[in-house]
């Protein structure tokens, strides 16, 4: 398992490829839109490829949790992709106005979540390195 400093260092590089992202979408090159589309759809596969092998490696009840998890955000990522296929087709202009409103509050809300799932993150973070200070002394008492 990789050190909790090393994967910090990759969610940061995540962060700051997803700012990127998201000044290409001020930018309007639809192009570079659609590759950054399947070029995400491919990190999302590696990454739900990366996650059965976590959960293969885990124990019982971690890896039942875990299952949990990411099958229930996967289906929720799975709707919101469905409906804005739906939306995309639409040729009214109220509706496709209505529909672009809806997909952004469908991004926001992504947003949301991840901003949701950091903060978990993070207090692991620190629970797991006070937990191990405290192992550490524990060993130097005994």
């Amino acid at each position: 398992m990789k050190a909790l400093s090393e994967r910090l260092s990759e969610l940061s590089e995540r962060v700051k490829k997803t700012e990127d992202s998201a000044a290409m979408t001020r930018e309007n090159n639809r192009e570079k839109l659609e590759a950054q589309r399947a070029k995400l759809k491919g990190a999302i596969a590696d990454g739900n490829a990366k996650a059965e092998e976590l959960a293969e490696s885990t124990r019982g009840k971690v890896r039942a949790r875990w299952n949990d998890t990411r099958s229930s955000v996967d289906q929720w990522f799975a709707t919101m992709r469905a409906e804005a296929d739906e939306r995309r087709a639409e040729r009214d202009i109220k509706k496709a106005q209505h529909n672009a409103d809806l997909a952004e509050q469908d991004a926001a809300e992504a947003i949301d979540l991840a901003l949701y799932v950091l903060d978990q993150a993070e207090y692991a973070v620190v629970d797991a390195t006070i937990i191990r200070a405290d192992a550490d002394a524990l060993a130097l008492t005994t």
